[in-house]
């Protein structure tokens, strides 16, 4: 764990953050490793029904997220005020609502993931595959839910490092699984959905059995979780807005999926193999966000408001030069990397186009995400989650339909960096009102007038 409130500031939110970006390198590692199998040995058609599934997943588990990541905060700021009692109350409020929300979610999934789908305009002879991937994926939600969950709790009091460990063994398992699944047992995309349940639930149970051993602040004890109405009520304040931008998120994710659907499986298939490099090409500004974030809570729960400022541009730099650096690996070598996933020479044209123009624009991506993470750790996260649903869904969804009837599926991706470029603009304007100061739920004792 690590006291974000002393130190000197750089160094304490790389040493939280690369942890942090390590761990998902992993996660993301289960969506490419799977792609790069799938491609490579099932075929163009299975790889494009297992990408249509995505945005739905993302879907269905990113407000329940969302809540996750409100508790985060809480608990950070609850740490960082050195209340250990509420850091607990938090952790059992967050288990008890991930429980009940991924029941809830996964029987709902299930039974409409087919007209889903279909509302998507998938084409249908991707339909089977790709619903039969869903649903058994859907079945595991319960141990991703809880996975995630107490990771961001851990999170929160300033580990970073545990959770990889364990997503680094529910990777090399995924990996093992996959091969025996798909290439010796013939099961196709099930047996993908089928490795990726059963890799996450042998680390779930590893990092609940690890952390009862040997953290002190915290416990995962089932049989004894207390439900606490105010905890909950600010964990949801701040984590709903996030859930809902992220939900809104995702939806735009399959309004945009379903322009891409109309020009074919080709596409669909190089739109999937791209948006995986994408994914992990962006990870280092969303998880030095992450970092950003619980840095901004617990400095102000400490009412150490003078650090805020030095964290935002030392994060700023740090992200800039890993992003400048991203940029030009992706324009030079993108179609290396996406030969990995696929032989097929369509299919790697199409994702190459739409790597060089999104890649190019990480700079103003990476801008965003680092202003908006000191909105979040201060508690702020309405005001982020209006002007990202409006750079989505005004600018974003309606400049993809505009352009992609002029330019075909290459408009379409000129609308991604359009979007980003408007969420930076009306982003930093509200960080410079800073109305986000006063949103904190352990009250600082000074004025914030100097954080600008």
């Amino acid at each position: 764990m690590i006291d974000l409130t002393k130190g000197i500031v750089h160094k304490q939110i790389l040493k939280f953050a690369l942890p942090l970006l390590v761990g998902n390198i992993f996660q993301q590692l289960y969506n490419i490793i799977d792609s790069v199998i799938v491609g490579n040995f099932i075929g163009k058609q299975a790889l494009a029904a297992v990408g249509a599934s995505f945005p739905i997943i993302f879907l269905l588990v990113s407000l329940v997220l969302g809540i996750a990541t409100g508790s985060t905060i809480v608990i950070a700021q609850y740490f960082g005020a050195k209340k250990f009692e509420n850091v607990q109350k938090t952790v059992d409020t967050l288990i008890i609502v991930l429980f009940f929300a991924s029941l809830i979610i996964s029987t709902a999934g299930i039974i409409f993931s087919k007209q889903i789908f279909i509302l998507m305009q998938l084409p249908l002879e991707l339909l089977p595959d790709a619903t039969a991937y869903l649903n058994i994926y859907m079945l595991g939600f319960i141990i991703f839910f809880g996975f995630q969950g107490f990771s961001a709790v851990l999170r929160g009091i300033g580990d970073s490092k545990t959770p990889v460990y364990f997503l680094i063994l529910a990777t090399l398992l995924n990996v093992a699984l996959d091969l025996i699944f798909i290439i010796n047992l013939k099961l196709g995309v099930k047996g993908v959905a089928y490795a990726t349940i059963i890799s996450q639930l042998i680390a779930y149970i590893g990092i609940i059995i690890y952390v009862n051993k040997h953290n002190k602040y915290i416990k995962l004890r089932f049989f004894k979780l207390k439900f606490d109405k105010y905890i909950f009520k600010q964990s949801m304040r701040i984590g709903t807005p996030a859930g809902i931008q992220t939900s809104f998120v995702a939806l735009g994710m399959m309004a945009l999926l379903s322009i891409v659907n109309k020009f074919g499986t080709t596409v669909i298939a190089g739109y999937s193999i791209a948006t995986k490099v994408d994914a992990l090409a962006t990870l280092p500004a969303m998880n030095f966000s992450m970092a950003l974030a619980t840095f901004t809570g617990q400095n102000i729960g400490a009412n150490k408001l003078y650090r805020v400022k030095k964290g935002l541009l030392s994060t700023f730099i740090m992200t800039s030069i890993i992003s400048g650096t991203i940029s030009l690996i992706i324009i030079f070598f993108g179609r290396n990397i996406l030969s990995l996933f696929s032989p097929d020479l369509s299919v790697i044209n199409i994702g190459n186009e739409y790597l060089i123009i999104v890649s190019s624009f990480y700079l103003i991506f990476t801008t965003m995400f680092v202003v908006n993470g000191i909105m979040r750790g201060a508690g702020d996260t309405l005001i982020p989650m209006f002007i990202t649903l409006f750079a989505l869904w005004f600018v974003r969804i309606p400049m993809a339909v505009f352009l992609s009837k002029k330019f075909a599926e290459t408009g379409i991706w000129w609308s991604i960096p359009i979007a980003w470029t408007t969420g930076l603009i009306l982003s930093f304007t509200y960080y410079k009102i800073g109305k986000w100061k006063t949103k904190s739920v352990v009250k600082p004792k000074i004025k914030l007038d100097n954080l600008h």
